[in-house]
C-alpha cells in the first residue's frame, strides 16, 4: 500500500503545535510495510483539504488524517471527507451511546454540539475508545481507503494502537521488523564509514543512518512473509554491526540515553546525586524523568556561584582563586565533596562556560569540566564544544555526563570525546 498522511489544522500551520501524529503515524506505517509518499499539512479549510484529498487519491490507496474530527464550528473533517467520498453522513447508534455514557461518567453536559459527533460515513468501519469523545472511522471506495483519527495526540496514538493497526496489519502479505541502535560520541560519518562494506552490499535487511545531538542511530530493517524470518535476518546484521561499534552502542531498543541510564542505576540499586553549575539543574531535571528514579536518585544541588560550591560542597576558596570555577581541580572537588555530604554510589559535577558571553581566549565558550566519583575514585572529563548556543551546550554537557556515568557503572572505559578530538581517548579513574 502507498499512503499520504493529512494533518487538519491552522494551529499546526502556524508553529502553534508540533506535528507529532505525522511521525507516529509514519513510524507505524513503516512497521507494517506501507510506504508514505507524502505528508501534507493543511488549515481547517474544506476547500483546501478536498484538494489536497484529490492529490493524495492520485498516487495513493491510503489516506490518514489527523484532526478536525471535534464538536465545534471549525472541525470540518468528517464532513468533507463524506463529501469526497460521496458517503452519507448517518447516525451511528453506538457511537452515541458510548459518547453519552463518557459524557455523564464525566459529569459533563451533553450539548448540541455533541451531536455531530456521532454522525458518520454511512458504510465506515467505526473506531473508539474511552480516551476522547471523537471517534475515528475508516471508509473503503473505489479502490482508496480514508481512515480519519482525532488529533490530540494521547487520542489518536491509542486509537492507532488499539484500532487501525490490527485494521491494516489484516490487509498486509508481509511484515516489517526493525531495531534502531544508538551509537553516543561517535558522528554519523564515522560510523557510516564503519559500516560502509555492509551498507554497499544491503538488499534486505536494510540499513540506514540518522545523526543527532552527539549520537548516531543506526536502523536496520527487514520486510519478509513472516515476523520470524524478519527478525531472524535483523539480529543477524546487529551482529555484524555490534562487532564493528562495539562499546560505542549503548541501547539496541532505540531508548534515549537517560533512559537507559536510569534503569541501570534502579536494576543494580546504585545510588546517584548530582552537582550542577553551568547546567543549572537539567540533569537532575533529565534524570526525574525515568520512572522509579526516587529509589536511587538521592539529591540533585545547583551550586551555581563560587560561594555555592564552597559552602555546600566544600570546594576550597584558594583552588578557585586559583585555577577559577572552570577548571578541572573545581569539578573534582565538587564531586568529592558532594559524595561526602551525600554517601551517594556515584556523584557527577559540571562546570563550565555555557555562553554566550563569559569565555576568555585562555577559557572559551564551550569550555567544559565534568567530574565523576565512583568506588572510591574520581574521574574528570574535559569538554570543548564548538561557540554554539547557551542551550546546546548545556544539553550536550547533560549528554556528556549522562554517557560518563553510564559507561563508568559497566565497567567500560570513558572516552575524552569533544569537537577537537573526534576519535576520542581513553581516560582512566584516579
Amino acid at each position: 500500500m502507498k499512503c499520504a498522511v493529512i494533518s487538519v489544522g491552522t494551529e499546526l500551520l502556524m508553529g502553534q503545535i508540533t506535528d507529532t501524529n505525522a511521525v507516529y503515524i509514519s513510524r507505524q506505517l513503516n512497521m507494517l510495510g506501507i510506504d508514505v509518499l507524502y505528508r501534507y499539512t493543511v488549515g481547517d479549510n474544506d476547500g483546501r483539504l478536498r484538494e489536497i484529498l484529490g492529490l493524495a487519491a492520485e498516487d495513493c490507496d491510503l489516506i490518514i488524517t489527523t484532526g478536525g474530527l471535534g464538536p465545534t464550528e471549525d472541525d470540518m473533517t468528517k464532513e468533507t471527507v463524506s463529501d469526497f467520498l460521496g458517503e452519507k453522513l448517518v447516525e451511528d447508534e453506538e457511537a452515541k451511546h458510548i459518547l453519552m455514557e463518557m459524557q455523564q461518567a464525566r459529569k459533563h453536559r451533553f450539548t448540541t454540539n455533541n451531536y455531530k459527533q456521532y454522525l458518520l460515513p454511512e458504510h465506515a468501519t467505526v473506531f473508539q475508545t474511552e480516551i476522547g469523545t471523537a471517534p475515528g472511522f475508516a471508509v473503503e471506495k473505489n479502490g482508496t481507503t480514508v481512515i480519519c483519527l482525532p488529533g490530540p495526540p494521547y487520542e489518536m496514538t491509542e486509537m492507532f494502537r488499539r484500532c487501525v493497526y490490527p485494521y491494516l496489519a489484516k490487509q498486509q502479505d508481509s511484515v516489517i521488523y526493525y531495531k534502531v541502535l544508538r551509537i553516543f560520541g561517535k558522528g554519523e560519518s564515522l560510523v557510516e564509514t564503519k559500516l560502509m562494506d555492509l551498507i554497499d552490499a544491503q538488499t534486505d535487511p536494510t540499513i540506514a543512518t540518522y545523526a543527532k545531538m552527539a549520537e548516531c542511530s543506526v536502523r536496520v530493517a527487514s520486510k519478509r512473509r513472516t515476523l520470524e524470518e524478519a527478525k531472524n535476518a535483523v539480529e543477524a546484521m546487529v551482529r555484524k554491526i555490534r562487532e564493528r561499534l562495539g562499546d560505542n552502542i549503548y541501547s539496541e531498543e532505540d531508548e534515549d540515553l537517560v533512559q537507559v541510564v536510569g534503569r541501570k542505576l534502579i536494576d543494580r540499586h546504585i545510588t546517584i546525586s548530582c552537582a550542577e553549575s553551568c547546567t543549572g539543574g537539567l540533569f537532575a531535571g533529565n534524570l526525574t524523568d525515568v520512572p522509579g528514579i526516587s529509589d536511587v536518585f538521592e539529591r540533585g544541588i545547583v551550586t551555581y556561584t563560587c560561594r555555592a560550591k564552597i559552602e555546600e560542597l566544600g570546594v576550597r576558596e584558594d583552588t578557585l582563586e586559583r585555577e577559577t570555577a572552570v577548571s578541572p581541580e573545581v569539578a573534582r572537588q565538587m564531586a568529592e565533596g558532594l559524595q561526602k555530604k551525600t554517601g551517594s554510589d556515584v556523584c557527577v559535577s559540571v562546570t563550565g562556560i555555557a555562553g554566550p558571553g563569559g569565555g576568555t581566549p585562555e577559557k572559551p565558550v564551550g569550555l567544559i569540566y565534568i567530574g565523576c566519583r565512583y568506588r572510591g575514585k574520581t574521574l574528570v572529563k574535559k569538554l570543548l564544544t564548538p561557540n554554539f548556543s547557551r542551550e546546546w551546550n548545556r544539553k550536550y554537557a547533560v549528554l556528556m555526563m549522562l554517557d560518563t556515568v553510564n559507561r563508568l557503572i559497566d565497567g567500560r572505559p570513558v572516552m575524552q570525546e569533544n569537537f577537537t578530538d573526534p576519535e576520542g581517548k581513553d581516560i582512566p579513574l584516579e
